[in-house]
């Protein structure tokens, strides 16, 4: 079973965090759209977060989980919204199961295959050794080298936890990403088709959604909308949190 955080009721809206991330990263935005009269789901997806780990690693897993919660939980004709790895679950599971979801949302990531691109962040999150009991700065001291950015650092290390006192850990499970990196990039199927309304909201300084994708994004969903959020990259729903809540917020009252 997934972990998830619930807030407000009404129309079941169900959200999903990328790669590295968990359901504590749509905290600020899920309880907005709780107080716009949705049920919020906030998701751990396998391997992240509170969520069960396992070795099994691939969206095909991800796309089971979802709907298992869903049938667990009663949920149907859901509101799906997922970022980058997330979008990805969101799009396999839109397209496997088009009655479960009723509108889709894809937050900057589209349908084609993209190369690995999470060597060295997985590496610094490697190099961490916590049997040697470091604290939070000393682990930032450690990414420091591998990760560059203050932004992307500080994301991750919302994911460390006292496991015990005196004793850090990862809520996620490095080993199974690291087994299994070259899977996140993977694209939808050749005939994967989601006939609803869909919105890929793409972030201005991201180029993750490139204008030649199009194409192929509205062949898989020929209803899809393609929204750009000003002032922000990859990170759009967390950089630009006021246009990415309104251009949801339009989508979905359409």
């Amino acid at each position: 079973m997934l972990y998830s955080k619930i807030e407000g009721s009404g129309k079941p809206f169900v959200i999903m965090h990328g790669f590295l991330g968990m359901s504590d990263n749509w905290k600020t935005l899920g309880t907005q759209f709780a107080e716009s009269g949705f049920e919020v789901h906030m998701l751990d997806l396998r391997n992240h977060g509170r969520s069960v780990q396992s070795e099994v690693f691939n969206y095909q897993m991800m796309v089971d989980d979802v709907v298992q919660y869903c049938k667990e939980k009663e949920l149907s004709s859901i509101y799906l919204l997922g970022h980058s790895m997330g979008g990805k679950v969101a799009m396999f599971t839109a397209t496997q199961f088009p009655d479960l979801v009723e509108k889709l949302i894809v937050a900057d990531i589209g349908v084609k295959y993209y190369r690995p691109h999470h060597d060295e962040i997985l590496e610094g999150l490697a190099a961490v050794d916590f049997s040697k009991k470091p604290s939070r700065s000393d682990v930032e001291e450690i990414l420091t080298p591998y990760i560059a950015d203050f932004g992307t650092r500080q994301f991750l290390m919302k994911s460390l936890y006292w496991k015990e006192p005196g004793q850090l850990a990862y809520r996620f499970n490095l080993n199974a990403f690291i087994a299994n990196k070259d899977m996140i990039g993977d694209a939808l199927s050749q005939d994967a088709v989601f006939e609803k309304p869909t919105l890929f909201l793409k972030g201005a300084n991201s180029r993750y959604i490139l204008e030649s994708d199009t194409e192929e994004i509205k062949k898989h969903f020929p209803k899809a909308e393609i929204e750009v959020i000003a002032n922000a990259g990859h990170w759009l729903h967390a950089e630009n949190p006021t246009d990415f809540y309104d251009a949801t917020m339009q989508f979905l009252n359409n």
